[in-house]
């Protein structure tokens, strides 16, 4: 009899050891309940506990935890779109017991904070306003979120606007703006392009004219001038003027049937009279005296 005494006063010892001890792991916290009470936090390591009277009550993390959502609303400009968010939370360790006994489904409390804040925002942007401002939103639903969390014992750490996916066909539409918008660019810069080729060629060309009417002018001038000298100096030797005007002329028929020569010329048009000829031997003459009373008039 008294060996059974001994027996269940061991069990009964064991038991008491066994749920008087007992230990909590690193970021977590256990609430401890006295009688259905809160009555105290237990921390990470070994903690102790009395027997029937005191249970734990809960186990409460305080890892970051995260929550990804999406909501589906619509834009200023009537485009309905598929907003996806990601929340990351911990409970505040100072407010475990706040966090357990006040709020019973935290997920479902950020849930409805986050489709409010977000039905909130996105209707008052343009489609385009709303993918540009994807860190708005998600500001402003971590400012909502932190306040309203932050009195049931939670912290928000981050908010994020992963994504915003309007409807296929507006995806296409999208696209198809967005190559039209390049095709114009594309078309515009080749029109530039093309424009100042044709007003670089333009110049060039203006300015190859202006450099060939000079060389022209300065040839123009040195030949009278030769000519004017050749003429004084064959009339200083005794030449009447007529026999000189001839003579040249008979000289730069010759020059001319030269250079027609080098150039690959086979036929030359020349009047077919003898008043033709002598009519063009007159022009000629005519010609270059005006041309040597234009320096004279000059000096």
């Amino acid at each position: 009899m008294g060996l059974i005494t001994l027996i269940i006063v061991a069990v009964i010892v064991v038991l008491l050891l066994i749920g008087t001890f007992f230990t909590v792991q690193t970021q977590t916290n256990i609430i401890i309940e006295r009688f259905g009470r809160f009555v105290r936090i237990a921390n990470p390591g070994l903690n102790v506990k009395i027997p029937v009277i005191e249970k734990k009550a809960g186990i409460v993390s305080l890892r970051v935890q995260q929550i990804d959502l999406q909501i589906e609303t619509k834009t200023k400009d009537n485009v309905f779109v598929l907003v996806l968010v990601s929340v990351q939370y911990a409970v505040l360790p100072n407010r475990v017991a706040d966090a357990w006994y006040r709020l019973e489904n935290p997920e479902a409390q950020i849930k409805s904070y986050v489709f409010d804040a977000v039905r909130a925002t996105v209707p008052s942007l343009q489609l385009d306003e709303a993918f540009e401002r994807k860190d708005d939103i998600a500001q402003t639903v971590g400012t909502a979120l932190a306040g309203e969390m932050g009195e049931f014992g939670y912290q928000i750490i981050k908010t994020l606007v992963t994504d915003i996916n309007p409807d296929s066909s507006v995806k296409a539409a999208m696209n198809k703006i967005n190559a039209a918008q390049r095709e114009r660019v594309a078309a515009q810069d080749l029109a530039e392009a093309d424009r100042i080729r044709v007003v670089t060629e333009a110049r060039a060309e203006a300015e190859a004219k202006q450099l060939q009417g000079e060389g022209i002018a300065n040839q123009r001038k040195a030949i009278i001038d030769g000519l004017h000298a050749s003429i004084a100096e064959l009339q200083e030797q005794g030449i009447r003027e007529a026999d000189v005007i001839n003579l040249i002329l008979l000289t730069q028929y010759f020059d001319t049937l030269t250079s027609l020569g080098k150039d690959g010329a086979t036929t030359v048009l020349l009047p077919g009279s003898p008043q033709g000829v002598s009519q063009l031997g007159d022009e000629i003459r005519n010609a270059l005296l005006v041309a040597g009373a234009v320096p004279q008039r000059e000096q």
